[in-house]
């Protein structure tokens, strides 16, 4: 579930099948009052030009759409005595480029190649505000997503990180605290390596901020600190002594960084 808000109109878009879905209901309030965004929905559907585009869209992507009783509904479609509700429709023809939502986030909603078409019978405006509010929404979605990507990525190298201390550095028999401050030990061999500072020195240094170091690593940062997780356990394998690995690290992480920056310059450049 996300939100959106459109010309002072919040529009509700949930996920369905892997497919982002629109409320048309919060976009028909738009225009008129919530009792009346069934009746405008239901007017949109019998509309002779909306059949035909909802018939082509289910044609290219429903394998199941019921052409047969697309086909008899469009051959009314425009008669004064013709009806049909969103519920008919999915029902008769086995549509899934609108659905109807029970419960909290109930309401109809459409695929959004539909609701975009369904903007224009709100204003034209509406449509194109619509549109880019939703695109909006996509590319923030796009830059948690590759944030979110490189945090989960530093997690799992640090699982890879840890069994390389437990089986080569953790004696036999320690008790939980004294492998806990290994653990923390081989953690700040990182941080000095790459930011020069522990986490003890981090925190002591900025009291006001929530979390750890990590937490405010940027990109770059944070794709050279998962290269090195990978590079320390292959170092504690080969019994290479702390000191040794920490200068190593530390000559590596400035390469990196380097050539991480360089390659962002080169992209602004283009």
């Amino acid at each position: 579930m996300a939100k959106i808000n459109v010309k002072d109109t919040e529009i509700s878009i949930i996920s369905f099948e892997e497919r982002d879905y629109i409320s048309l209901t919060d976009m028909a309030n738009a225009k008129e009052s919530i009792s009346r965004a069934a009746d405008i929905i239901k007017n949109w559907l019998r509309n002779r030009y909306t059949l035909e585009f909802l018939g082509t869209w289910e044609q290219i992507n429903n394998p199941n759409f019921n052409v047969v009783e697309f086909d008899h509904f469009k051959t009314q479609a425009g008669l004064p005595s013709f009806v049909l509700s969103v519920s008919e429709w999915i029902d008769k023809t086995n549509a899934i480029g609108i659905i109807v939502k029970k419960g909290k986030y109930g309401g109809t909603y459409a695929h959004k190649d539909i609701a975009f078409e369904f903007g224009s019978a709100i204003s034209v405006p509406f449509k194109l505000y619509l549109i880019n509010e939703f695109q909006r929404l996509k590319e923030d979605e796009q830059k948690q997503l590759g944030w979110s990507a490189k945090r989960e990525l530093t997690k799992l190298n640090y699982h890879i990180h840890t069994d390389a201390i437990k089986q080569n550095l953790i004696p036999q028999k320690l008790s939980s605290n004294q492998i806990s401050v290994i653990y923390a030990n081989e953690a700040d061999v990182l941080n000095v390596a790459l930011f020069g500072i522990t986490a003890k020195e981090w925190r002591e240094e900025n009291p006001d901020l929530r979390g750890n170091i990590r937490d405010y690593a940027s990109i770059n940062e944070l794709i050279c600190l998962s290269n090195l997780e990978n590079l320390n356990a292959v170092f504690i394998n080969e019994k290479i002594s702390q000191k040794e690995r920490l200068l190593k690290l530390n000559q590596i992480a400035i390469q990196q960084m380097i050539i991480l920056q360089d390659v962002d310059k080169r992209k602004l450049l283009k």
